[in-house]
């Protein structure tokens, strides 16, 4: 008990109770003033810092009951010397063993972005077919995670394979933290396996790349100028009946100083389309910006890691062993089928632990 005592006080001061109610004292003292509804932008921003507050003090409540429930327990055992309660003091105190873990990996979330929702786009690097077999893999991976998380997943944009799988898939997560954990999961993703598409039934290496950005609609820091963007329209690829396959409501925008490229196509309406593509576009372009601030820190500290195209940060290897190794952390699990089921907590946890 003292041990998870200790790491209960201490998560207990890292949260900052008192703080975090002045805070709240606040924001709703704000969204209480007359004409405060009339500016979106303010009601967006000061309720998503509410819903953050709030999130903590509820962490911080279950904290303090399963802690007072533990002492109790014991305070009983204490008394009475009955042994039939020390398993109650074991469940509860396992109970707050989790929930403690829990908690220090939120504590770990301090990014500018960390508690926004999240956009993430897979692209098939080389191998061809195996390749974007590879990316529709991935693609399942996260879908099962987000299920796992009770996270909302979006279908925002998708480019089907030549013959199987997919070449590029883009799209949006939505719950708590998710931009703070799935940001653990940029980089290049190897695959290594007996290939289903090769009759000699030779191993094959296959890579796929991950971009991952915070949901942000606009951010004051970032201005698109118009005359910077190029604009095209197309047949959306995907299933929507007659209306997809007589209309160019699929959009791509193309902001030419940087050469980001964004698309949408799962609105049925080109307008529609283009709002969730410019959303994607200040996402992108504030993802750059908080790259380019991690590096210049980097650099200061002697050491650059770039995303990019052959730096893999993860291994999923299933022959002549299986196992899914993550460069970064040298964490590994050797249950790949767990991890292709979603389970990649554990590495975005290290991870997290790392930065």
């Amino acid at each position: 008990m003292l041990k998870w005592a200790k790491k209960f006080l201490l998560l207990r001061s890292v949260f900052d109770k008192t703080s975090l109610l002045d805070q709240l004292k606040v924001l709703q003292d704000e969204q209480a003033q007359d004409g405060f509804y009339l500016n979106q932008d303010k009601v967006l921003e000061v309720g998503k810092n509410v819903k953050k507050i709030e999130g903590k003090l509820n962490v911080i409540k279950l904290l303090e009951s399963l802690y007072d429930d533990c002492s109790a327990y014991i305070e009983l055992i204490e008394m009475s010397h009955d042994k039939a309660l020390e398993e109650e003091v074991e469940d509860c105190l396992h109970k707050l063993e989790a929930e403690v873990e829990k908690a220090k990996i939120q504590t770990l979330l301090r990014g500018k972005y960390d508690f926004s929702d999240a956009i993430i786009s897979l692209h098939a690097g080389a191998g061809g077919t195996e390749a974007q077999d590879w990316v529709d893999m991935l693609y399942r991976m996260y879908k099962m995670y987000c299920q796992n998380m009770g996270y909302k997943l979006t279908v925002l944009d998708v480019l089907s394979g030549d013959e199987a799988g997919l070449k590029s898939i883009t799209f949006e997560v939505s719950g708590d933290n998710a931009y703070g954990f799935l940001k653990a999961e940029k980089g290049v993703h190897r695959l290594v396996r007996i290939s289903p598409f090769d009759s000699n039934a030779r191993r094959h290496t296959s890579f796929a790349s991950c971009e991952v950005m915070p949901k942000l609609e606009k951010s004051p820091n970032i201005e698109i100028r118009s005359e910077d963007l190029k604009i095209d329209t197309y047949r959306s690829s995907g299933a929507g009946g007659q209306h997809v396959n007589k209309t160019e409501s699929a959009i791509r925008i193309t902001h030419i100083p940087t050469g980001i490229v964004v698309a949408c196509q799962v609105e049925r309406s080109q307008v529609q389309n283009k709002e969730r593509a410019m959303g994607m576009l200040y996402s992108k372009l504030a993802e750059k910006e908080e790259r380019e601030e991690l590096e210049k820190l980097a650099s200061i500290r002697g050491e650059v890691k770039k995303i990019e195209w052959g730096s893999q940060i993860r291994s999923y290897v299933f022959c002549p062993y299986t196992l899914v190794k993550d460069h970064r952390t040298g964490f590994e699990n050797s249950n790949i089928q767990a991890v292709m089921d979603g389970d990649i907590q554990e590495f975005i946890n290290e991870y997290l632990k790392k930065i």
